[in-house]
């Protein structure tokens, strides 16, 4: 049974609200993670508590509880002379920058319009309700490694750093 500190596998098939295809894991390539170590989104580790190999079950996650609301604040214009000279900036790219202490954040191109350079910190699934289909294929207690780690090790245990 999924709880605290069990290593889960899982396929799932994750669509929006319009149905479009989000991602996806099967059988042969499952999800693998440590149930309670924040890996997948709040909402879907939440509703998987007490499951148990071969459940299957159909999961909606609002925004709050999947990656955030979207936060107007993290939608930037920055000057162009804010790249590398070299940087060939184009829409879709993402980049890390420091925002402070040590703190990397993620930020995605959105457009560019002569020296502006239009930026969103937001997580590309940000502000959607998401869909998950969900079959259960593993559960198994972590090894003391992986509580260690914080982490899954795979099927096996087995993980190379």
């Amino acid at each position: 049974m999924i709880k605290k500190d069990a290593v889960v596998s899982m396929s799932y098939n994750l669509k929006n609200s319009a149905g479009e295809e989000l991602g996806r894991a099967d059988n042969e390539k499952p999800l693998t993670y440590l149930q309670g170590a924040g890996q997948i989104v709040p909402g879907l580790e939440n509703a998987l508590e007490g499951l148990a190999v071969g459940d299957k079950k159909d999961i909606t996650v609002t925004a709050k509880e999947g990656y955030g609301e979207l936060n107007s604040e993290l939608k930037i214009k920055v000057e162009r002379k804010q790249f590398p000279p070299d940087a060939d900036i184009k829409p879709g790219m993402q980049f890390r920058a420091n925002i402070g202490g040590d703190h990397e954040h993620t930020f995605t191109v959105m457009d560019i319009k002569d020296e502006d350079v239009f930026i969103d910190g937001n997580h590309p699934l940000a502000g959607q309700t998401l869909h998950f289909s969900v079959e259960i294929i593993g559960v198994r207690p972590a090894t003391e490694e992986e509580l260690t780690h914080g982490h899954a090790h795979g099927p096996d245990g087995s993980h190379h750093h």
